[in-house]
């Protein structure tokens, strides 16, 4: 355990930024899944509309530096291109 108080700060804040990005990564993983799982069902408005409420989370995300920006990218253009190739 910590012995200085900076050092019990530290500890204290690392325990509250932890939960913070758990929960964000926990909420970008979920609107991803929503995308994939409509471009599952085949329905393009559905897809677009999900993948429209995506982008920004995503966007953010990357912005938070929870993940890299070139991964925020290939995610919004492998989901976008997936999109494009429903009929």
């Amino acid at each position: 355990m910590a012995n200085t108080a900076q050092a019990r700060k530290r500890a204290r804040q690392s325990l509250v930024r932890r939960g913070r990005n758990v929960a964000f990564k926990s909420k970008l993983r979920t609107h991803i899944k929503n995308t994939v799982k409509a471009i599952a069902s085949g329905d393009k408005t559905l897809a677009t509309e999900s993948y429209k409420i995506a982008v920004p989370v995503i966007d953010s995300s990357a912005s938070k530096g929870l993940i890299h920006k070139n991964k925020a990218a290939r995610y919004k253009s492998r989901l976008n291109k997936q999109i494009a190739e429903l009929s």
